[in-house]
């Protein structure tokens, strides 16, 4: 309760500032919601629309992120976790072109573009455009910053129980151009957090009786500062380059607390420390000019994470002696990648043939150690931990994609990879890999209110090279074994995409996914008694997921629009330790999502409420089934002001319908479901509200 007497407090004080653009610009809440231009399709180029900085104004956005988010029906989507660079994934561009880099997603490369540089926003199938793999609506940032400008954001958090004020989440960004050359530069500690929970944990034996208490309260600190910067020389004509960079810290810090009780044994205080400090570095840069009849890209990229991790548990029981377990590593991980892109058009189509080469890289050292009766670690052998494991990829793929009506377009890409496996270490291990890759896709827009996109495509996903080492999880007494025989996930994957325009009242999409999955990666046996990260040779999954946005002001309340999702999702693959069907582990097959925001209509004032909920598969080991959630609703409410002396300014209420930290694990004596249990355990610990503020202006 004190925490909504808090967010009415804000917002009554917030009230009382006076506006100081108030007379400059128009009651946001009085603009009409965002509509878009049809722009038909023409010789040269794809049917589109164009949506302008004043279809925006209600929402007063600061940044490219603001005004794409609050395009009807649109649902950024970012680069997946594929190899290298490879074809295009994710569904933005940014004037025209797709980013060159991979440790930016699309929320930090978006919010650094001032909403002021912003000329329009094009939405547009993929499939239509000159860049391979695109497919379904994509969002094209046309941009240009002509004068010095800049931004920033303060984003502090306080929540009620277990967990220290958040005060250093925010970020600060500048961009200008002088002559040919846009520059940019930022710094972001965005991802920051300070999470928490506590609360009962209850032990069963296999009979369903009460054989242990506990009672444990943990909290987080991340931080994650990153300094970043980009350069682009814009030359007339063809000739366009980039060169960025980023180096980033990582403060990441684990700390649980708890009290164990037993009948018959004495109380244990257990305490559960890990720090997983590290830092990473980015260098990329591209080079594109005209050559012949086309044009040639040319991209580099270079990534290094430097990653220790230590975890530590100590138990010390009432008037005894502590015992304690600490799992240790050091890995260094890199990534080199080289990729050419020459484009050029023939037979009434756009042609693009690429050729990649990427180089990864794991050093990793990794022990484990006992506390012994003195209080001193003793490091006991664990060779299966330390190792390396590189690969040496090289990939072509031409494509071609043309107009085959005004209403139909289509695209194909056709290629293969090869690659080198080596790991070092406890029998160490080379193998190599051939692999065809490629997709199709058709694109038919009949018309400007509705389009409809199908694609079939192989993929070829990244592997964790961790995964290939042993690795131990003391807060669950679990260890993976080293397994050199672990393969890339792949698969034939079926997408459609439907989308349908409303006009006035907003649009809605469908989405159709199918995938029939090769190697894929999970849990399996190793050994007469052991396990470790592999692959299952089949499975399969498929996904509905709609998502629509509804605006209100054609029914008589100016300012008002909903958004929604229902996500439904289903696996399948055969257990490799039980032999029976079920899902995959951690699989998400439910995701409900509802946002109500209403711009009141002559004022500056917005607030609004949103909901979610997600069911999840447990996670499958030899030995167990666990399911760790948060739930069941995470509900938000927000009350906003658009212009405190030229801020905006949001006051947040989160988690107001007291969704709980849960798990639910069954740990059995041997092969999970085929032995007795050993023991189940039930956790319901409590998170309590959350009180955000946001402040967010320009300068």
């Amino acid at each position: 309760m004190k925490f909504v007497v808090s967010l009415a407090a804000v917002a009554a004080a917030l009230a009382a500032l006076p506006a100081a653009a108030q007379d400059a610009a128009a009651p946001t809440g009085d603009t009409p919601p965002p509509a878009p231009v049809a722009v038909p399709a023409t010789a040269n180029s794809a049917g589109r629309q164009v949506f302008t900085p004043a279809d925006f104004a209600r929402y007063a956005p600061k940044n490219a992120f603001d005004m794409l988010t609050q395009v009807p029906g649109f649902a950024i989507r970012d680069n997946e976790n594929l190899r290298g660079l490879g074809q295009a994934t994710g569904n933005v561009l940014f004037n025209g072109e797709r980013p060159s880099n991979k440790g930016d997603d699309m929320y930090t490369q978006l919010s650094r573009i001032p909403a002021e540089n912003v000329e329009r926003i094009e939405i547009v199938d993929g499939s239509t455009l000159d860049i391979p793999g695109l497919s379904g609506q994509v969002a094209n940032i046309i941009y240009r910053a002509d004068n010095f400008s800049g931004q920033f954001s303060w984003k502090p958090q306080f929540r009620a129980h277990y967990t220290d004020p958040l005060f250093t989440r925010g970020d600060v960004s500048v961009r200008g151009r002088s002559g040919q050359i846009e520059y940019e530069a930022a710094l972001s500690n965005d991802d920051s957090a300070r999470s928490g929970a506590g609360g009962p944990t209850l032990i069963y034996d296999g009979a369903g009786n009460i054989i242990e208490r506990r009672r444990d309260i943990w909290n987080t600190h991340y931080d994650t500062p990153k300094l970043s910067g980009r350069i682009t020389w814009d030359p007339p004509g063809d000739t366009v380059a980039n060169l960025g960079g980023q180096y980033q810290r990582k403060f990441d810090r684990y700390y649980e607390d708890g009290v164990r009780k037993s009948p018959g044994t004495p109380d244990r205080i257990r305490t559960v420390y890990e720090n997983a400090d590290s830092w990473n570095y980015e260098v990329s840069g591209d080079y594109q000019f005209g050559a012949g009849p086309g044009k040639l890209k040319l991209i580099g990229l270079r990534r290094f994470s430097h990653e220790p991790y230590r975890q530590e548990i100590i138990t010390t029981p009432a008037g005894g002696t502590a015992t304690g377990d600490r799992f240790a590593q050091t890995g260094d991980l890199g990534e080199t990648i080289a990729r050419g892109e020459y484009q050029w058009k023939m037979f009434g189509g756009d042609w693009q043939l690429s050729g990649e080469a990427a180089f990864n890289t794991l050093d990793n050292v990794a022990s484990i150690a006992v506390l012994d009766p003195s209080g001193v670690f003793v490091d006991q052998p664990f060779d299966g931990g330390t190792g390396g494991v590189s690969e040496d990829r090289y990939e072509g793929l031409l494509s071609f994609g043309r107009k085959l009506t005004d209403k139909l377009n289509f695209q194909i890409i056709a290629g293969a990879e090869h690659s080198t496996i080596t790991q070092t270490g406890i029998n160490g291990l080379t193998r190599t890999f051939f692999r065809p890759k490629g997709s199709i896709s058709l694109a038919w827009t009949p018309s400007a209110n509705f389009d409809v996109s199908v694609k079939l495509r192989r993929r070829v996903l990244q592997l964790s090279f961790y995964d290939f080492l042993a690795r131990a999880f003391l807060n669950d007494g679990n260890q993976n074994e080293s397994n050199n025989d672990l393969r890339p996930q792949q698969d034939w994957t079926y997408e459609a995409e439907i989308n349908k325009k409303f006009g006035a009242w907003g649009s809605t999409k469908i989405m159709l996914i199918y995938r029939d999955v090769e190697d894929r990666v999970d849990v399996i046996p190793v050994g007469a008694n052991g396990e470790a990260v592999g692959n299952i040779d089949k499975a399969k999954a498929g996904a509905i997921d709609w998502t629509s946005t509804i605006n209100l002001d054609p029914a008589g309340i100016k300012g008002m629009k909903i958004d929604t999702r229902v996500l439904f999702q289903k696996s399948s693959l055969r257990d490799p330790f039980t032999g029976e069907k079920r899902q995959w582990s951690g699989f998400t097959d439910t995701v409900i999502e509802f946002g109500l925001r209403y711009d009141i209509p002559a004022s500056d004032w917005a607030w609004g409420v949103s909901g979610n909920y997600g069911h999840y598969q447990p996670n499958y080991r030899r030995s167990q089934s666990d399911k760790v959630w948060e739930g069941p609703i995470f509900a938000d409410a927000f009350i906003e002001n658009k212009d405190v002396f030229g801020l905006t300014v949001r006051a947040t209420l989160a988690n107001f319908l007291n969704a709980r930290s849960k798990r639910d694990r069954t740990v059995y004596t041997d092969i999970r479901g085929e032995s007795p249990i050993a023991f189940v355990e039930k956790r319901n610990r409590l998170i309590g509200p959350i009180f955000a503020l946001s402040v967010r202006g320009k300068f």
